[in-house]
Parts: structure tokens; C-alpha cells; sequence
């Protein structure tokens, strides 16, 4: 039986479960915490490795209890590819984390997949949340698995494409003439308005839950031995705090005994945690008029901007900027690997040459990049 336990991320303030939002006392992310000392982790090891068909292999450490049912549309489980390439990160030992292969084509469907299964299960009636893109897919794919709707509010200059993809899984778009955070605005005014349960980014628990069991697949597919250091896109920074509290988890399950320095990359354009990092201040200031062609990473300020620089800092990590055409040729580069990568995944490529030429990176350390979105989602 999974038993778990919400905790604020700034305060420490414990909440309470049902129909989880922020800490009611500072307004900050909610955290998952487990009774993993109750647990066996070699144990768990085994059992997760005879278990195949989604992220809900790992159901021990994620918000499910053990007479429940996740939603689920197969995510999970994507390969971690090795790579060769020229150049300033010629010298490294590269795998790609290709989460294009998810159902919907990106990362999100884990950490939709994750929030909209405890939501329902908690009697959620209509979701709503803001998306420059492949979340909205996300969401609208697994409220349709759910047998629930949901509501989209998109930045005005959003590919058609994108809106589309949305609408063919049954959700209503609103098109928002500003950026990801008037998107979130609107969406907060539309869940108090009408009851709708707000899933956007770090505004409930539960994304972060289904984020982690990317670095779970990836530590597990390198028999328990964590990679020297990863290279994330960061945008809202979900998958990068969850990764981070992975290796806590798996420390503490006594699965892994070392961790894995985190890197942050963002564009030139839009780069409000490199800003902070190289400052070395604890939050991250509004980055303003935005821009850059990685929508992902088009995240002017982010909620749990303090719980990413503590996990770049605690981790011995760091943070990185590359302008848009560097990150354009980045995903060309894996392409020319096989991979079908978003310009985000792109964006690593691009941020493991530049800290390798930094000396952030040293020649012959396992580095993964996260390929967080198929070149065709776009």
C-alpha cells in the first residue's frame, strides 16, 4: 500500500490530501513525502523489474493507493539511447532520453498522466490549466481517458497545430493574448469561478510524481549506477525537481549511494534561473518580454523557481543560457542520431557544449540530455 504524506516545499507546513492545490499558509508547492523507511528496497527493486506497460511500475513511491486504478494511456518506459556526436561535447559519454515516444509525444503525459488519476480519484469534475503546448495535449488526452473536460488557456500565438492537437482529445481552448503566466491568471479566475480543478505547473502536487520516474527509468536502466550529471530544459522545472527528488528517494531506500549533479538550460531570451544561479540568489526574478522559439522554455516565472536552484546547488549542478539557433542546431544534430527531437531537447545538446567547454563537464562522464518532446508535436 503506497502511504504518503503532503509537506509545503518552503514551509514545511503538512497538508492535507484531498483535492491538494498549494501550502495554504506561504501559497508554495506541495511535496509528496513517503514512508520509505517502511519500505524495502531491494525489495521494490525487484518487483519493479518484473512489471512492464507504464510508469505505474513504480506505484510503490507514487500518489496511488494499492486499491486503485491509475489513468493511463501507456506512458512511460521511453528508451535512453547513446549518442555520438561532434564537437565541444565530443568527449562525453551521451545518452538521450527520448520522452518523444509518450503517447501524446512529450514529458507531460507523465506528469498529466499522474495529476488527473489523483484528481479523478478525488472526485475532480473538470480540469483546467494553462499550456504553450504540449501539456494542453496532455491534459486533454488523459481528461478524455478520465471521461472528464477540461479547458486550455494558450498564448495567442500558439501554432494552429498545437491547438488542434488539443481539440482532437475533445478539450475547449481559450487563446490568451500574452504569455504562459496570463495563461495561469486566467486559468486560477476560471477554477474559482467554476469549480474546475487547476492543474497547472507546481499548483498541485502531483506532476512532480509522475516527472520523477523519468530519473527512476534512467537509473534503473543503468543498473542502479546514477549518471554523473543530466542536462534539462527548464521551464517550469517539474522534471528537474522531481528528478532530484528521485536520487533523495533512492538514497534513502538505500538503492543508489551517490547522486547526479543537475544542469539547467534555457534560452538566451527567457533564462530567469541561469540569471539567479549566476547571482546566487534563492528565488528567481520575473524574467521580462520573453522570448524565444522553445515555447517550452518560454516561462517568464516559475513557481517553484527556489526548489530548482536548491537542486542545482545541493547536487553540485549549475545553469546555462543558448540562444535559439544554437538550440535549432542541437536538435539537427540528434536528428542526424536518429532521434526526433523538439528544439527543448535540442536546447541540451546545445547547454552539454557549452558547460563541457565551460569545464563544467569533464571528458568522459555519463551526461544525459532530455529530449522532452518529438520534433512533430510541433
Amino acid at each position: 500500500m503506497s502511504t504518503w504524506r503532503l509537506e509545503c516545499g518552503a514551509c514545511g507546513e503538512e497538508a492535507t490530501r484531498h483535492k491538494a492545490t498549494v501550502c495554504a499558509h506561504c501559497h508554495k508547492p506541495l511535496l509528496a513525502r513517503y514512508d520509505l523507511a517502511s519500505l524495502d528496497g531491494a525489495a521494490l527493486k525487484k518487483a519493479w523489474s518484473t512489471r512492464r506497460g507504464s510508469m505505474w511500475r513504480f506505484r510503490e513511491i507514487m500518489p496511488v493507493e494499492s486499491d486503485e486504478d491509475p489513468i493511463t494511456l501507456g506512458e512511460g518506459e521511453t528508451p535512453l539511447l547513446a549518442i555520438q556526436v561532434e564537437g565541444d561535447a565530443a568527449d562525453l559519454e551521451l545518452l538521450v532520453k527520448d520522452e518523444g515516444q509518450n503517447p501524446t509525444g512529450s514529458f507531460k503525459d507523465r506528469g498529466l498522466g499522474a495529476a488527473v488519476t489523483r484528481a479523478a480519484l478525488e472526485g475532480a469534475t473538470e480540469f483546467v490549466a494553462p499550456s504553450a503546448g504540449n501539456a494542453g495535449a496532455a491534459l486533454a488526452a488523459y481528461a478524455a481517458r478520465a471521461g472528464l473536460p477540461a479547458r486550455l488557456f494558450i498564448p495567442e500565438d500558439t501554432p494552429d497545430g498545437v491547438a488542434r492537437r488539443c481539440e482532437h482529445y475533445g478539450a475547449t481552448i481559450t487563446r490568451v493574448d500574452g504569455l504562459i503566466d496570463e495563461c495561469g491568471r486566467l486559468s486560477a479566475e476560471y477554477a474559482e469561478q467554476t469549480g474546475a480543478f487547476n492543474l497547472s505547473t507546481l499548483k498541485e502536487p502531483y506532476r512532480i510524481e509522475g516527472k520523477k520516474t523519468m530519473m527512476l527509468e534512467i537509473v534503473e536502466a543503468l543498473d542502479w549506477e546514477p549518471p554523473d550529471a543530466i542536462v534539462y530544459p527548464t521551464g517550469g522545472g517539474t522534471g528537474l525537481i522531481g528528478s532530484w527528488k528521485t536520487l533523495e528517494e533512492l538514497r534513502e531506500l538505500g538503492l543508489i549511494t551517490r547522486s547526479t549533479r543537475m544542469y539547467s538550460v534555457q534560452g538566451t531570451g527567457c533564462a530567469p534561473i541561469v540569471r539567479a544561479w549566476e547571482r546566487g540568489t534563492d528565488h528567481a526574478e520575473k524574467w521580462e518580454d520573453a522570448e524565444t522559439e522553445a515555447w517550452g522554455l518560454r516561462v517568464p516565472g516559475a513557481l517553484g523557481d527556489f526548489l530548482i536552484l536548491d537542486a542545482l546547488r545541493q547536487s553540485g549542478g549549475g545553469a546555462v543560457a543558448v540562444p535559439d539557433a544554437a538550440m535549432r542546431e542541437g536538435a539537427a544534430r540528434l536528428g542526424s542520431a536518429g532521434i526526433g527531437a523538439s528544439i527543448e531537447g535540442g536546447a541540451t545538446l546545445a547547454g552539454a557544449g557549452a558547460l563541457r567547454r565551460s569545464g563544467a563537464l569533464k571528458a568522459g562522464e555519463r551526461v544525459v540530455l532530455f529530449n522532452t518532446a518529438h520534433l512533430l508535436t510541433y
